[in-house]
Protein backbone atom coordinates (compact mmCIF):
# COMPACT_ATOMS: atom_id res chain seq x y z
CA UNK A 1 0.00 0.00 0.00
CA UNK A 2 1.53 3.15 -1.14
CA UNK A 3 2.03 6.61 1.22
CA UNK A 4 -0.82 8.50 0.21
CA UNK A 5 0.46 11.30 2.20
CA UNK A 6 3.86 11.84 0.14
CA UNK A 7 3.33 13.17 -3.41
CA UNK A 8 4.97 11.38 -6.10
CA UNK A 9 5.21 12.88 -9.68
CA UNK A 10 3.66 10.92 -12.56
CA UNK A 11 6.26 10.26 -14.86
CA UNK A 12 8.19 13.67 -14.55
CA UNK A 13 11.39 13.83 -13.74
CA UNK A 14 12.72 11.84 -10.96
CA UNK A 15 13.48 13.43 -7.90
CA UNK A 16 16.77 15.23 -7.59
CA UNK A 17 19.25 13.11 -5.82
CA UNK A 18 16.78 10.18 -5.99
CA UNK A 19 19.09 6.77 -5.28
CA UNK A 20 18.62 4.16 -8.23
CA UNK A 21 16.74 1.65 -5.24
CA UNK A 22 14.18 4.06 -4.68
CA UNK A 23 13.39 4.29 -8.52
CA UNK A 24 13.09 0.46 -8.44
CA UNK A 25 11.05 0.03 -5.43
CA UNK A 26 8.81 2.49 -6.90
CA UNK A 27 8.32 0.44 -9.69
CA UNK A 28 7.61 -2.74 -7.68
CA UNK A 29 5.11 -0.49 -6.01
CA UNK A 30 3.07 0.08 -9.49
CA UNK A 31 2.18 -3.24 -9.51
CA UNK A 32 0.23 -3.03 -6.10
CA UNK A 33 -2.87 -1.74 -7.09
CA UNK A 34 -3.18 -4.28 -10.44
CA UNK A 35 -3.68 -7.85 -10.44
CA UNK A 36 -2.27 -8.57 -13.56
CA UNK A 37 0.52 -7.49 -16.09
CA UNK A 38 1.50 -3.46 -16.73
CA UNK A 39 2.76 -1.93 -20.18
CA UNK A 40 6.06 -0.11 -20.03
CA UNK A 41 3.55 3.38 -20.24
CA UNK A 42 1.92 1.88 -17.55
CA UNK A 43 4.55 1.66 -15.25
CA UNK A 44 6.12 4.71 -15.99
CA UNK A 45 3.17 6.37 -14.88
CA UNK A 46 2.66 4.69 -12.25
CA UNK A 47 5.75 4.60 -10.65
CA UNK A 48 5.69 8.43 -11.57
CA UNK A 49 9.46 8.24 -13.71
CA UNK A 50 9.87 9.44 -17.51
CA UNK A 51 9.80 6.30 -19.54
CA UNK A 52 13.49 6.00 -20.76
CA UNK A 53 14.11 5.44 -16.93
CA UNK A 54 11.26 3.01 -16.40
CA UNK A 55 12.84 0.98 -19.40
CA UNK A 56 16.42 0.75 -17.73
CA UNK A 57 15.41 0.19 -14.50
CA UNK A 58 12.60 -2.46 -16.17
CA UNK A 59 15.32 -4.59 -18.11
CA UNK A 60 17.19 -4.38 -15.62
CA UNK A 61 15.47 -5.80 -13.13
CA UNK A 62 14.46 -8.45 -15.79
CA UNK A 63 17.46 -9.41 -15.84
CA UNK A 64 17.63 -10.68 -12.48
CA UNK A 65 14.44 -11.95 -12.26
CA UNK A 66 12.59 -9.86 -10.14
CA UNK A 67 10.39 -8.96 -13.67
CA UNK A 68 9.41 -10.80 -16.28
CA UNK A 69 8.24 -10.30 -19.80
CA UNK A 70 5.23 -11.31 -21.23
CA UNK A 71 4.47 -12.53 -25.10
CA UNK A 72 2.94 -9.20 -25.40
CA UNK A 73 6.09 -7.37 -23.75
CA UNK A 74 4.27 -5.89 -20.94
CA UNK A 75 5.96 -6.89 -17.01
CA UNK A 76 4.56 -8.50 -14.25
CA UNK A 77 6.39 -9.45 -11.32
CA UNK A 78 9.16 -12.60 -11.56
CA UNK A 79 9.22 -15.38 -9.64
CA UNK A 80 13.06 -14.69 -8.26
CA UNK A 81 11.08 -12.23 -5.66
CA UNK A 82 9.25 -15.14 -4.57
CA UNK A 83 12.42 -17.06 -4.03
CA UNK A 84 13.68 -14.25 -1.79
CA UNK A 85 10.04 -13.68 0.00
CA UNK A 86 10.47 -17.36 1.18
CA UNK A 87 13.52 -16.50 3.11
CA UNK A 88 11.09 -14.17 5.67
CA UNK A 89 10.69 -16.10 8.79
CA UNK A 90 8.01 -13.73 10.21
CA UNK A 91 5.82 -14.84 7.01
CA UNK A 92 7.18 -17.93 6.20
CA UNK A 93 8.42 -19.26 9.60
CA UNK A 94 5.16 -18.96 10.99
CA UNK A 95 3.13 -20.14 7.55
CA UNK A 96 5.19 -23.19 7.53
CA UNK A 97 4.08 -24.28 11.36
CA UNK A 98 0.13 -23.43 10.29
CA UNK A 99 -0.44 -24.74 7.30
CA UNK A 100 -1.68 -28.17 8.58
CA UNK A 101 -3.51 -26.57 10.92
CA UNK A 102 -5.09 -24.32 8.01
CA UNK A 103 -5.62 -27.02 5.68
CA UNK A 104 -7.81 -29.12 8.56
CA UNK A 105 -9.84 -26.01 9.69
CA UNK A 106 -10.20 -25.27 5.45
CA UNK A 107 -11.24 -28.63 5.05
CA UNK A 108 -14.11 -28.60 8.20
CA UNK A 109 -15.39 -25.15 7.25
CA UNK A 110 -15.51 -25.29 2.98
CA UNK A 111 -14.76 -21.49 3.26
CA UNK A 112 -12.02 -19.63 3.53
CA UNK A 113 -9.17 -20.02 5.35
CA UNK A 114 -6.34 -17.15 5.75
CA UNK A 115 -2.96 -16.39 8.07
CA UNK A 116 -1.95 -12.82 8.27
CA UNK A 117 0.86 -10.82 10.13
CA UNK A 118 1.35 -7.23 10.99
CA UNK A 119 3.72 -4.72 9.69
CA UNK A 120 3.39 -1.23 11.03
CA UNK A 121 0.15 -0.25 11.11
CA UNK A 122 -1.34 -2.68 8.41
CA UNK A 123 -1.90 -6.73 8.68
CA UNK A 124 -0.23 -8.66 5.38
CA UNK A 125 -1.62 -12.17 4.36
CA UNK A 126 0.71 -14.49 3.78
CA UNK A 127 -1.70 -17.38 3.52
CA UNK A 128 -5.13 -18.18 2.49
CA UNK A 129 -6.65 -21.38 1.44
CA UNK A 130 -9.79 -21.74 -0.45
CA UNK A 131 -12.66 -24.14 -1.92
CA UNK A 132 -13.64 -23.83 -5.24
CA UNK A 133 -16.93 -23.23 -4.28
CA UNK A 134 -16.13 -20.64 -2.04
CA UNK A 135 -17.86 -17.63 -2.39
CA UNK A 136 -15.46 -15.10 -4.19
CA UNK A 137 -13.35 -11.93 -2.00
CA UNK A 138 -12.51 -8.91 -2.81
CA UNK A 139 -10.44 -6.69 -0.93
CA UNK A 140 -12.89 -3.95 -0.44
CA UNK A 141 -10.13 -1.17 -0.73
CA UNK A 142 -9.18 -2.26 -4.32
CA UNK A 143 -7.80 -5.84 -5.73
CA UNK A 144 -8.56 -9.34 -4.63
CA UNK A 145 -7.29 -10.16 -1.29
CA UNK A 146 -4.23 -12.08 -1.99
CA UNK A 147 -1.65 -13.56 -0.66
CA UNK A 148 0.11 -10.31 0.37
CA UNK A 149 -2.42 -8.17 -0.05
CA UNK A 150 -2.22 -5.51 2.91
CA UNK A 151 -5.12 -3.71 5.01
CA UNK A 152 -5.36 -1.48 7.75
CA UNK A 153 -5.51 -2.83 11.02
CA UNK A 154 -8.84 -1.32 12.47
CA UNK A 155 -10.78 -2.71 9.09
CA UNK A 156 -10.54 -6.43 8.82
CA UNK A 157 -10.97 -9.35 11.78
CA UNK A 158 -7.64 -10.56 11.81
CA UNK A 159 -6.54 -6.72 11.67
CA UNK A 160 -8.30 -6.28 14.67
CA UNK A 161 -7.11 -9.23 17.18
CA UNK A 162 -3.31 -8.18 15.38
CA UNK A 163 -4.35 -4.70 17.27
CA UNK A 164 -6.36 -5.85 20.03
CA UNK A 165 -3.72 -8.23 21.35
CA UNK A 166 -0.59 -5.72 19.99
CA UNK A 167 1.25 -3.24 22.08
CA UNK A 168 -0.62 -0.63 23.85
CA UNK A 169 2.06 2.22 21.54
CA UNK A 170 0.41 0.14 18.57
CA UNK A 171 -2.92 1.16 19.57
CA UNK A 172 -2.58 4.93 20.63
CA UNK A 173 -0.82 5.52 17.15
CA UNK A 174 -4.11 3.96 15.83
CA UNK A 175 -6.34 5.85 17.37
CA UNK A 176 -4.92 8.63 17.20
CA UNK A 177 -4.92 8.04 13.47
CA UNK A 178 -7.15 8.08 10.36
CA UNK A 179 -10.24 5.71 11.14
CA UNK A 180 -11.82 5.23 7.44
CA UNK A 181 -13.49 2.14 6.49
CA UNK A 182 -13.95 1.29 2.86
CA UNK A 183 -15.89 2.45 0.43
CA UNK A 184 -19.04 4.32 1.80
CA UNK A 185 -19.09 2.89 5.16
CA UNK A 186 -17.93 5.99 7.11
CA UNK A 187 -15.44 6.28 9.91
CA UNK A 188 -14.85 4.31 13.23
CA UNK A 189 -14.04 6.89 15.91
CA UNK A 190 -11.80 6.24 18.29
CA UNK A 191 -14.25 5.61 21.14
CA UNK A 192 -15.87 3.05 18.71
CA UNK A 193 -12.89 1.39 18.13
CA UNK A 194 -11.61 1.30 21.74
CA UNK A 195 -14.78 -0.29 22.64
CA UNK A 196 -14.54 -3.03 19.65
CA UNK A 197 -10.86 -3.82 20.59
CA UNK A 198 -11.61 -4.34 24.22
CA UNK A 199 -14.75 -6.74 23.24
CA UNK A 200 -12.13 -8.75 21.13
CA UNK A 201 -9.38 -8.77 24.11
CA UNK A 202 -12.26 -10.03 26.50
CA UNK A 203 -13.78 -12.52 23.94
CA UNK A 204 -10.16 -13.58 22.24
CA UNK A 205 -12.22 -13.07 19.27
CA UNK A 206 -13.02 -10.74 16.16
CA UNK A 207 -15.78 -10.59 14.09
CA UNK A 208 -16.57 -8.04 11.13
CA UNK A 209 -19.26 -8.37 8.35
CA UNK A 210 -18.35 -6.96 4.77
CA UNK A 211 -21.48 -5.91 3.25
CA UNK A 212 -19.91 -5.34 -0.34
CA UNK A 213 -19.45 -6.11 -3.40
CA UNK A 214 -19.96 -9.54 -1.67
CA UNK A 215 -21.69 -9.51 2.05
CA UNK A 216 -19.37 -11.67 3.87
CA UNK A 217 -18.21 -12.40 7.35
CA UNK A 218 -14.98 -12.94 8.94
CA UNK A 219 -14.02 -14.62 12.49
CA UNK A 220 -10.87 -14.16 13.43
CA UNK A 221 -8.52 -15.22 16.54
CA UNK A 222 -4.65 -14.25 17.36
CA UNK A 223 -1.98 -16.74 17.36
CA UNK A 224 -0.04 -15.50 20.66
CA UNK A 225 2.76 -16.00 21.63
CA UNK A 226 4.04 -16.78 25.21
CA UNK A 227 3.65 -13.14 26.99
CA UNK A 228 0.07 -13.28 25.04
CA UNK A 229 1.63 -11.20 22.48
CA UNK A 230 -0.22 -11.19 18.70
CA UNK A 231 2.31 -13.16 16.32
CA UNK A 232 -0.40 -13.05 13.65
CA UNK A 233 -4.12 -13.54 13.34
CA UNK A 234 -6.20 -16.33 11.81
CA UNK A 235 -9.74 -15.98 10.21
CA UNK A 236 -12.64 -17.80 8.62
CA UNK A 237 -14.10 -15.99 5.77
CA UNK A 238 -17.60 -17.27 4.78
CA UNK A 239 -20.80 -15.60 2.72
CA UNK A 240 -23.10 -13.65 5.24
CA UNK A 241 -26.25 -15.37 6.25
CA UNK A 242 -25.26 -19.21 4.92
CA UNK A 243 -24.16 -19.94 8.55
CA UNK A 244 -24.43 -19.27 12.79
CA UNK A 245 -21.16 -17.08 13.22
CA UNK A 246 -21.09 -18.44 16.42
CA UNK A 247 -20.90 -21.97 15.09
CA UNK A 248 -17.49 -21.30 13.71
CA UNK A 249 -15.59 -19.42 16.46
CA UNK A 250 -14.75 -22.30 18.51
CA UNK A 251 -12.92 -24.18 15.80
CA UNK A 252 -11.19 -20.65 14.75
CA UNK A 253 -9.93 -20.21 18.30
CA UNK A 254 -9.07 -24.22 18.89
CA UNK A 255 -7.04 -23.94 15.69
CA UNK A 256 -5.46 -20.85 16.56
CA UNK A 257 -4.49 -22.10 19.84
CA UNK A 258 -3.15 -25.22 18.76
CA UNK A 259 -0.60 -22.68 16.46
CA UNK A 260 0.00 -21.01 19.24
CA UNK A 261 1.10 -23.80 21.05
CA UNK A 262 3.73 -24.87 18.10
CA UNK A 263 4.93 -21.57 17.65
CA UNK A 264 6.08 -21.47 21.47
CA UNK A 265 7.67 -25.24 21.25
CA UNK A 266 9.45 -23.78 17.78
CA UNK A 267 10.67 -20.69 19.40
CA UNK A 268 11.80 -22.27 22.85
CA UNK A 269 15.80 -21.74 23.58
CA UNK A 270 15.41 -25.50 24.35
CA UNK A 271 14.78 -26.16 20.98
CA UNK A 272 17.23 -23.53 19.32
CA UNK A 273 14.29 -21.46 17.85
CA UNK A 274 13.89 -17.89 17.83
CA UNK A 275 10.20 -15.80 16.90
CA UNK A 276 8.62 -17.80 14.13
Amino acid sequence: MTDSSTPRPRGGKPAHGEPVIDRALRLFSAFEAHDGALSLEQLSVEAGLPKATALRLARRLTEWGALERTPDGEYVIGLRLLEIAMLSPRGQGLRTIALPYLEDLHHATGQHVQLAVRDGHESVLVERLSAHDASEVHYRMGGHYRVGGRAPLHVTGVGRVLLAFGPHELRQEVLAGELRLPGDEGTLTPDQLRTILAQVRQEGVAMVSMPRPTPMTSIAAPILGPGQEALAGLSVLAPTGSFQPAGLIPAVVTVARAISRVAWRAASPANGGGAP
